[in-house]
C-alpha cells in the first residue's frame, strides 16, 4: 500500500503506537510518565530516603546511636567518655594498631581494623575475629574508602627503617595520601581523627629533650626522609584540614615504643637485641653505643592515645613517650642480663642520618592528659622477651 512520506507505515497486525507516547498493553495498568510505577507487592521507597525494613530502627547518618537491651534507641549528641563508639583503626593489624584494637574493644567500642598487611600480621588480631564488635578489612589507605565511623586512629605506615626504606616512594604515599583520604573521611562523617605522628619529625635534634614547639633538624633528601618528611607533611595536612574545614583532629608524636607483637626482623633496636640474644648471636650496636633513646612500653603508649582522644582541651601535637634515657650499650647489657645470653657485643658503623639522642619532654602530656608512663624498662623488657622467646620456639 501507499505510504505518504510524512507517516510511518504500520502493518495491519500491529496496533498503532503514536510516536509521542509509549505503548501500554491492555493487561498493564497505565503509568503516567511523571510517576514511577510501583508493583502492588513492593512497598513504596521515596527516592530521597533509604528504605528501612520494619525490623530495623532508622539511624540517620549524621547521628550515632546505641541500643539498650530494651531496643530503645538513644542518640549520642557529642562524644562522651564511657559511651560506645564505632572506631576505625588504620594499620590495625600492626604492632601498635593491634594493641589499640584490644583496648578499644575492652572499653566497649566497635572497631573496624583496616590493614594491607605489609607490616601488619593477621596473627596480631586473630584472637579478635570472633568478637561481634570487631570487623577486619584488607585495604590500603592510599586508596579512598567510605565508612560510617565516630573516631579514626590513623596509624597506617611502616615505622621501622628496614620496612620504610624498602619502598620509600610507597612510604611517603602512605603518609601523605593516607592522611588525605582519612581526613576526607573524617570531614565527610564528622569524625574525630588522631594522627600517629613520630619523634622522627625532630630529625637529629639540636634541642634536648625535645619539646613540641621545636621545629626539628631533618635532612629532606636523606635515606630516612621518606618517613620523616612524610610524617611532617601529614601533620601539615591535619592542621590545614582543621583550620580550613574545622575537622576535629588530634596529633601525637610517638617516641620509641616496644612490647609484644613487634616483628622479629623489623630492625628496631629492642627487637634486634632480644632476638640476637635469644638466638645466641652477636648483639650489633651501630656506632660506639653512646647514642641515646627513650623506650616506652606499648600499654603506656596506648593509654596516651586513648586519653588524647577523650579530651577536648588540646589538638596537639603532644609528645607520647618515656622520658627515661638509655644508651644503646646500656640497653644491650640489660637484654643480655635478662635473657642470660652469652652473646657478645659487636660494633658497626652508624647508618646515615641516625639521630644521636632522642628523649621527649612530656610536660604537655602530664598537664593536659594527666598521662605519664608507668612501666619501667626492665619490667617491659621482661614481658617482651617472653613474647619473643615463645615466638622463636614456634618457628
Amino acid at each position: 500500500p501507499y505510504i505518504p512520506p510524512s507517516t510511518s507505515y504500520i502493518p495491519p497486525s500491529t496496533p498503532y503506537i503514536p510516536l509521542s507516547t509509549s505503548y501500554i498493553p491492555p493487561s498493564t495498568p497505565y503509568i503516567p510518565p511523571s510517576t514511577p510505577y510501583i508493583p502492588p507487592s513492593t512497598p513504596y521507597i521515596p527516592l530521597s530516603t533509604s528504605y528501612i525494613l520494619p525490623s530495623t530502627p532508622y539511624i540517620p547518618l549524621s547521628t550515632s546511636y546505641f541500643l539498650l537491651s530494651t531496643n530503645t534507641i538513644f542518640p549520642l549528641y557529642g562524644r562522651f567518655m564511657g559511651v560506645s563508639m564505632r572506631c576505625l583503626v588504620t594499620g590495625g593489624a600492626g604492632f601498635l594498631g593491634s594493641h589499640l584494637c584490644d583496648r578499644l574493644l575492652n572499653d566497649g567500642h566497635e572497631v573496624i581494623c583496616l590493614d594491607n598487611y605489609f607490616t601488619g600480621r593477621m596473627a596480631n588480631v586473630a584472637h579478635l575475629r570472633d568478637n561481634r564488635n570487631f570487623e577486619l578489612i584488607r585495604h590500603d589507605v592510599t586508596e579512598p574508602i567510605l565508612l560510617e565511623v565516630d573516631r579514626i586512629f590513623n596509624l597506617a605506615c611502616p615505622a621501622s627503617p628496614i620496612h620504610y626504606q624498602f619502598n620509600p616512594v610507597k612510604t611517603i604515599k602512605t603518609s601523605v595520601m593516607g592522611a588525605i583520604n582519612m581526613l576526607g573521611l573524617a570531614k565527610r562523617v564528622h569524625a574525630r581523627i588522631l594522627q600517629a605522628s613520630t619523634s622522627e619529625v625532630y630529625g637529629d635534634p639540636a634541642v634536648h629533650p625535645q619539646t613540641e614547639d621545636y621545629w626539628g633538624n631533618v635532612n629532606p633528601i636523606g635515606i630516612r626522609s621518606c618517613y620523616d618528611e612524610g610524617k611532617r607533611v601529614a601533620e601539615t595536612l591535619f592542621m590545614d584540614y582543621h583550620r580550613q574545614n574545622n575537622v576535629d583532629i588530634r596529633i601525637v608524636r610517638i617516641f620509641n615504643t616496644y612490647g609484644p607483637r613487634m616483628l622479629p626482623n623489623d630492625g628496631r633496636v629492642v627487637s634486634n637485641f632480644i632476638v640476637q640474644a635469644l638466638n645466641g648471636e652477636d648483639i650489633t650496636i651501630y656506632g660506639d653505643g653512646s647514642q641515646t633513646r627513650s623506650f616506652c612500653y606499648v600499654d603506656d603508649l596506648i593509654e596516651g592515645f586513648v586519653r588524647m582522644m577523650n579530651q577536648d582541651e588540646i589538638i596537639g601535637p603532644v609528645n607520647i613517650g618515656n622520658p627515661g634515657e638509655f644508651t644503646m650499650l646500656e640497653l644491650a647489657k640489660e637484654v643480655l642480663e635478662l635473657t642470660g645470653s652469652k652473646s657478645k657485643i659487636v660494633y658497626k658503623p652508624l647508618p646515615g642520618d641516625d639521630p644521636k639522642m632522642r628523649r621527649p619532654d612530656i610536660t604537655l602530656a602530664k598537664n593536659a592528659l594527666k598521662w605519664e608512663p608507668t612501666i619501667p624498662l626492665r619490667q617491659g623488657l621482661e614481658k617482651t622477651i617472653v613474647y619473643f622467646d615463645n615466638l622463636l620456639k614456634t618457628k
